[in-house]
């Protein structure tokens, strides 16, 4: 990544030259710098945690809760950092019997 040296924006390239986005600065491309620039490879989505109301829960880890709608003991579960990182994670239920959801703080 190349910063403008007029106002440190982000540069980005454009016509085999580095271009400020936000002063119109513009600058060679730094071939050499080239060397530096680190690619990442696409994200594995296997330890995603889903959440919303389509999520596919068949298959995460389970536990025993109580269904709070028909009563059954066992839900799968999942768990998200939803608050800051100082406070626990919410765990989010699924009812293995009739397909309820609901949360659990710790």
């Amino acid at each position: 990544m190349q910063f403008c040296d007029e106002c440190g924006s982000m540069m980005h390239k454009q016509d085999g030259e580095m271009v400020c986005s936000s002063c119109g600065y513009s600058a060679a491309t730094d071939e050499d710098r080239a060397a530096e620039f680190v690619s990442t490879k696409g994200q594995d989505t296997s330890d995603v945690i889903e959440t919303e109301e389509d999520a596919n829960f068949e298959g995460k880890p389970t536990a025993d809760e109580v269904c709070p709608e028909c009563g059954h003991d066992e839900a799968w579960y999942t768990i998200k950092q939803t608050g800051s990182a100082d406070e626990p994670p919410t765990r989010f239920f699924k009812c293995q019997e009739c397909g309820a959801r609901w949360r659990g703080y710790s």
